[in-house]
């Protein structure tokens, strides 16, 4: 990527950003570990995260953790769940845990399916460690490195669609996740359900933002459009071997993220969204 596009893109700051640990750290060290985690895992709202970890901090200082264990601790505190969990829409609280803990976007939606499906069944903390635990994580961080925006840079095994949504979730240093225009809901959940690919939009402040949202989510072609929704189902909630069976919804628009929420209440699992 040129200079010149990095600068109209507004990330310069952000591409080739990388903390890391290493070994005979000094006091200074550690304490832009801790800047740049507490930034990226909560952003604006980092500056009051300080105080609330002085414990985890503590345990990283005498080694008795690494940075990947404390950003762990970091995903699945109170402080987290009341920054992103309880105030968003599921959908969007899985775009803002692979942009805070991976540094990309979700691509597809077998990957919120994934989520969805393993937070029903295991719960929150499994969910967080699915993340943190996985084979992308551990290669792209490792045990000492802050993890950071990567979708602006081309990683092994990007989606080419994963370069386009990131822009959806990231608008600026100065921008708060729960301050964005859109709320509490998804930002990709119409470009993922058509299996399309997001308007590139350089980082602006919300107002700015907000003119373009109908050209990102295509709202204007209405209710015209229907998806024809493939899922496995069973029964949920039972200890007794049910036989599951594929069943196949076809919904209009406004009625995907009703759909949703239905089939994983009965156990379902989505294998597969398509427009009709």
């Amino acid at each position: 990527m040129t200079t010149s596009v990095v600068e109209r893109l507004g990330i310069g700051d952000l591409v080739g950003k990388k903390v890391e640990l290493r070994q005979n750290w000094s006091e200074d060290d550690l304490q832009l570990v801790f800047r740049a985690a507490y930034e990226q895992i909560f952003g604006r709202q980092g500056v009051y995260a300080s105080e609330k970890f002085s414990s985890a901090e503590s345990l990283l200082r005498n080694g008795k953790i690494s940075v990947q264990q404390f950003v762990e601790i970091l995903a699945k505190s109170d402080f987290y769940k009341e920054c992103f969990f309880y105030n968003n829409s599921q959908g969007r609280f899985i775009e803002l845990t692979y942009k805070h803990l991976l540094g990309r976007a979700p691509y597809d939606q077998s990957e919120i399916a994934y989520h969805v499906d393993l937070y029903a069944s295991r719960g929150y903390d499994a969910d967080i460690e699915s993340y943190i635990y996985s084979s992308e994580y551990e290669n792209a961080f490792g045990f000492s490195v802050v993890p950071y925006y990567r979708g602006f840079k081309s990683i092994p095994g990007m989606k080419t669609v994963g370069y386009n949504r990131i822009f959806a979730l990231y608008r600026g240093n100065g921008n708060s996740d729960n301050a964005q225009y859109g709320g509490k809901n998804s930002r990709l959940r119409s470009r993922i359900s058509m299996n399309q690919a997001n308007l590139i939009i350089p980082p602006t402040s919300p107002s700015s933002f907000a003119g373009t949202t109908t050209i990102v989510s295509s709202a204007p072609r209405g209710d015209n459009r229907m998806f024809v929704i493939e899922a496995v189902v069973g029964t949920a909630n039972t200890k007794v071997a049910v036989r599951r069976s594929r069943q196949v919804y076809t919904v209009p628009y406004e009625r995907l993220s009703a759909t949703y929420q239905e089939i994983h209440k009965r156990g379902g699992k989505i294998v597969n969204i398509s427009q009709a």
